[in-house]
Parts: structure tokens; sequence; C-alpha cells
């Protein structure tokens, strides 16, 4: 399999979450060698981390440094943080748990973006029941790596604490 069929196929299962099964029989292709090469493409992908992902920078954006309308109050903050409903299909035994608000089942999804509007942290998984501050402070702890710089902060709404 070629490198642009490979990527074709990586692109294809995650942005339609698609079954290897379905991919399979789309691409002509065993279940086996899709699972092989969606695991080489993904590798590949986890090695250029370094490379295309960049943190972003903290230092106060000169949009609010040079408007003195805004500068007084959000000289420390580095974005906005909330979370929303996404959609998501689980096994029938946990669906109460993923049971949201409205209608179906959803995972809950945090997201922080600077303000040029580029994602500095994803927080996915979470069940659609759960509260938005429980899920910020699961996101705070060390193993998850949201990390707020000492005397900075996010812009939320009022379901965080504070």
């Amino acid at each position: 399999m070629n490198i642009r069929e490979q990527v074709v196929i990586f692109l294809d299962i995650i942005g339609h979450n698609v079954r290897f099964r379905v991919i399979g029989s789309r691409y002509y292709r065993s279940i086996e060698t899709i699972h092989r090469y969606f695991r080489v493409v993904l590798r590949a992908i986890l090695k250029l981390y370094k490379l295309v992902i960049r943190l972003p920078d903290e230092s106060t954006p000169s949009e609010i440094r040079n408007n003195p309308r805004f500068y007084p109050y959000f000289k420390d903050c580095i974005g906005a943080l909330d979370g929303t409903q996404v959609r998501a299909s689980v096994p029938l035994s946990i669906q109460g748990r993923f049971r949201s608000r409205k209608d179906g089942t959803t995972q809950n999804v945090l997201a922080a973006i600077t303000f040029d509007l580029k994602f500095s942290y994803i927080l996915a998984g979470w069940e659609g029941s759960a509260h938005d501050s429980r899920i910020l402070s699961d996101a705070l702890s060390h193993s998850r790596g949201l990390r707020i710089p000492e005397g900075k902060y996010y812009l939320v709404d009022a379901r965080y604490g504070i």
C-alpha cells in the first residue's frame, strides 16, 4: 500500500469515525492491513508532534496590551476555556452516564483557546452528564496536563467554580 493511500485511509477513519471493517471493504483491504497501516500513520504523526505542535505564547496579546479599554482587566488572561457536548456512541451498559440533558448520548469535551483562536488544550471522553467544574478539576490534575502559569487565568463561564 503506498503512502498516499495509507494517509487517505487514516484520515477517513479519524475524520468520519468509520470502523476498520467498513474501511476494509471500501478500499478492498483486509482488516489486519487497515489496522497495521493505521498504526504506521499514527506513529508517524506522533513523531511529528514536536515539529508541528507549538505551545502558545503566554505573553499578553498586542490587541489587549495596546487597548486601554481592555488592558487593565485582561492583562493576565491567556485565553478562553469552555466545554461542549459531542455526540458519542457508547455501549448499552454505560449509556446512562453518557445521557445528555437534551437528547441522546454525548461526551463532554473541554477546550482552551488562545486569543488568536488556536487550541491550546483539549480533554475529551468525559460522560455527557459530568459537570464542567469536575472536568476542569480533572484537567488541572498532573496527569492530564492543563497548566495555567502563576498569575495568569482563562476566561470561563459561570459553570466553573472560582
